[in-house]
């Protein structure tokens, strides 16, 4: 597991949501983690690493730990 790709993936998020401790397991709706916000969220992670997340996949973005999931997995294939 890539720690730093964690704690940047939280960073993106700190910064969109302006929450600064972003547990790994918590949902994003329990940190007041809206859809517009999600939206931004993923734009920020699709041009920092590069990856596409279709629209069909957001739903399963439900977490860090989800998010960090899906991208390692993106990056992996595309390795």
């Amino acid at each position: 597991m890539s720690d730093k790709l964690k704690d940047e993936l939280r960073q993106i998020i700190a910064e969109v949501t302006e929450v600064e401790d972003i547990p790994e397991d918590t949902p994003f709706a329990d940190l007041g983690i809206d859809s517009m916000m999600a939206i931004e969220i993923v734009a920020d992670v699709e041009k920092a690493y590069d990856v596409t997340i279709a629209e069909e996949e957001l739903e399963e973005l439900i977490n860090l730990q989800a998010v960090y999931d899906k991208v390692q997995a993106k990056l992996d294939k595309a390795g």
